[in-house]
């Protein structure tokens, strides 16, 4: 049989249920060919920034192909029109009329694969041995793409014999590559998912149902709800969850529940459907779960209680439901001035984590400019719910509908300075506003206790976040990680919600410049009003010592700003009566305050069962600052054969945050700071090692000795594991499933493309 007959007998085969049934030889997607591609392709391929936008993390994106078009472009004039797998086109041939190309071949000829040959061009052309590879690898993100198609691979390979793949990696292992191969001839075909068990159905229908009522409240609580999910991986149980449950997205749809889904793909989840009524469906996410984007959200009989509760039994009218023009689309304040603000606030605090989550991973899988606006590390606490949340309060924000504007709103506007200074009066002026409702409804606002931060309810540990920024990606934890921080965040109801429809809601990839540009301006001033309101809970002194630290050679604009918060006292006085290190107490004050809730992390070096003496070795590097930091990657993943993991983050410091641009010259390396944290912490790892278990203090001294950049090649000759490296494979597939037993339910595709090469 040909491969062109091979290729119709296997995409057109069906079994007696109707599923596709793969021909007999022929390697199945689901068992056989979609866990290779997880393990050896997605990898690199997995989201926004997969090198030619091949997403390989499901069927339909090998199917869609390749294109030679970025999504991540910081020098675009105009918005890029939306390319997002499963939302802005579904049939191949519309993704074609897009200027996506096949990389499947055309009638199963396995000679035009551009998949099949760039894996078969590794045997060709091995990678040259050395620990290194040559500069002619080159692994930086904004690096040139040749994304060949079928017609232009000759060329392709004749220039560029060793960029094979998987690009800068080993090679995959023989059966692997057999597999990949075969199902390549065979025209790669598709296999139906496992049909969901009843118990799951079943719960797809009562979610849809409590979404879905034609009650006015609920209608609006629903499109609150959907505003804030879009993002979350949604997935049914209860503390008896398989480890490997079966993760939906929620989505609008043209249909009702009963119907197939029929998904109305907006460039924000805000805008306008285009149609008289949205139905709020649970539809079954296909992608390989990758780390990046992963935020696994339970829906259990629980969560249904508190929205009950908070949402559709709670006591409020809604006359009329609000409208998508864009003035008000974006403002929450408006959109959703009906629904309680303590009903609003509790939702969000209830995961916490997630919902910072959202800010930190969001729709992006590349950050930089969105992500320097953030130290290295910090923690994060929160105001407690109930607090000024009276009806007074919700028309209060309401009205603060020109001060709390987005520049989500106006897309088309070139930035420029005039942005700052509009966004900072309009800032000043909420603040003002703000601290006047505080004085007036002074009987409501429990000053001078450390009552006004949330204490999880004694039992959430999200009730402090510990936010790891890794240059262009970031991770937060629930727990207070790692030695005193130099900054922290108090963020209050408003901050909350203003930072998703900022970041979140409002954010777009594909938008121009400007837009990024004008959103990072603005979490300027949204990072400030949460530092600030940390520094409430300080002396007066003391604040101005920490803002003289946090802001050393800030611009004239953002000094000047921050004088507002002590000139025009706009900082509530909360503060009580500390010794002489206030900020130190602060934290051990509010470390005890939330003890009940947070109790021992896993993170913690004392849960990872190492011995006490390896413990303290470790727990030594935290103390260290200046070089020693400094030299390591952001990221560094440490695989202890027959046991855990280590991950080694390091915190870079900076004179300030507050520009977008020279962040290199604004470097504090002497500053610089280590956290050694137990399991695996990030989706980007920098650089993988494998230490025994008993050479751990040994290496923690090397670490500690660290001065210049030969003595990190000197470690990484004793424990790295290189790209080159034969046990590469090995070992990421070690750390991979250490990582599934120990967060089975969050735990994802790690991302290969930030490895260094040295």
């Amino acid at each position: 049989m040909s491969l062109a007959a091979l290729a119709l007998v296997a995409t057109s085969a069906l079994a007696a249920d109707g599923r596709a049934e793969t021909p007999a030889g022929v390697p199945d997607y689901r068992t056989d060919v979609r866990p290779v591609l997880a393990r050896r392709c997605v990898v690199c391929h997995g989201c926004y920034d997969a090198p030619c936008q091949l997403k390989l993390g499901a069927h339909a994106g090998i199917a869609r192909g390749a294109s030679k078009e970025r999504v991540y472009d910081g020098t675009r004039l105009r918005e890029e029109a939306p390319s997002r797998l499963f939302r802005d086109a579904t049939a191949t041939a519309a993704w074609r009329e897009r200027g996506f190309h096949t990389v499947l071949g055309s009638d199963g000829a396995a000679e035009n694969s551009v998949m099949a040959r760039i894996l078969a061009l590794r045997r060709e052309h091995p990678l040259p041995s050395g620990p290194l590879l040559p500069d002619s690898f080159d692994f930086s993100l904004k690096r040139d793409q040749y994304c060949a198609a079928p017609g232009e691979f000759d060329e392709f390979a004749a220039e560029h014999p060793l960029w094979s793949m998987p690009y800068g990696l080993p090679d995959l292992p023989q059966a692997e590559y057999d597999v990949l191969q075969r199902w390549l001839a065979a025209g790669a075909p598709d296999s139906a998912p496992d049909p969901l068990p009843a118990a799951v159905t079943d719960a797809i229908a009562s979610w849809e149902a409590l979404l879905n009522g034609d009650a006015l409240r609920t209608r609006l609580v629903a499109r609150y709800l959907y505003e804030h999910l879009f993002l979350a991986h949604l997935y049914f149980g209860d503390d008896s969850t398989p480890d490997a449950p079966v993760f939906f997205r929620l989505v609008r749809s043209r249909t009702p529940p009963g119907e197939p889904i029929d998904v109305i793909a907006t460039r924000r989840p805000y805008e306008d459907p285009g149609v008289v009524r949205v139905w709020y469906r649970l539809w079954r996410d296909p992608l390989s779960v990758v780390d990046k984007t992963h935020m696994p959200y339970r829906l259990d009989a629980e969560r249904r209680e508190k929205w009950q509760r908070w949402f559709f039994d709670a006591a409020f009218e809604v006359a009329a439901l609000p409208g998508y023009d864009a003035e008000t689309a974006a403002n929450p304040f408006i959109t959703f001035q009906a629904i309680p603000p303590g009903a609003r606030h509790r939702f969000l605090l209830d995961e916490a984590r997630f919902t910072i989550m959202n800010f930190i991973k969001g729709p992006v899988c590349r950050g930089a400019i969105a992500l320097n606006v953030i130290q290295d590390r910090f923690w994060v606490f929160f105001t407690r719910p109930g607090l000024l949340h009276s009806r007074a309060y919700a028309d209060f924000l309401a009205a603060q509908d020109e001060h709390l504007r987005l520049p989500s709103e106006s897309d088309g506007k070139l930035w420029s300075i005039a942005h700052w200074r509009r966004y900072d009066k309009a800032q000043q002026a909420y603040l003002r506003a703000k601290l006047d409702f505080i004085r007036d409804n002074h009987e409501t606002f429990e000053r001078g206790k450390l009552d006004v931060v949330w204490d999880g309810d004694g039992r959430n540990p999200d009730a402090a976040l510990s936010v790891f920024r890794h240059h262009d990606s970031a991770t937060v934890v629930s727990g207070m990680i790692g030695r005193a921080p130099l900054t922290a965040w108090v963020i209050d109801y408003p901050v909350l919600e203003r930072i998703h429809y900022l970041l979140v809601a409002g954010y777009d990839v594909y938008g121009s410049a400007s837009h990024q540009a004008m959103t990072r301006l603005y979490m300027d001033f949204l990072r400030m009003e949460a530092e600030m309101n940390f520094l409430a809970f300080l002396p007066p002194q003391t604040r101005r010592d920490e803002i003289a630290r946090w802001y050393r050679g800030a611009t004239d604009e953002v000094a000047d700003y921050v004088k507002v918060y002590f000139e025009q006292d706009v900082i509530a006085p909360l503060y009580e009566r500390y010794g002489v290190a206030p900020k130190v107490e602060l934290f051990e004050r509010l470390a005890a305050h939330l003890e009940p809730a947070l109790g021992a992390s896993d993170y913690a070096l004392a849960s990872s069962g190492l011995p006490e003496t390896t413990v303290e070795a470790l727990d030594e590097l935290m103390d260290l600052r200046g070089r020693a930091a400094a030299l390591l990657p952001q990221t560094v993943f440490v695989n202890i054969p027959g046991h855990g993991a280590l991950t080694l983050l390091s915190d870079s410091a900076y004179a300030n945050i507050s520009s977008m641009f020279f962040e290199d010259l604004r470097r504090l390396p002497d500053d610089d700071r280590l956290t050694v944290v137990n399991g695996l912490l990030g989706a980007y790892p920098d650089m993988l090692l494998e230490v025994e278990a008993g050479s751990l203090p040994a290496f923690a001294r090397a670490i500690g000795r660290l001065r210049e950049d030969a003595d990190w090649s000197r470690l990484l000759d004793d424990y790295g594991v290189r790209r080159t490296d034969p046990r590469f494979w090995a070992v990421s597939d070690a750390l991979h499933s250490k990582q599934r037993a120990a967060r089975p339910v969050e735990a994802g595709i790690l991302d290969f493309s930030r490895l260094d090469n040295r």
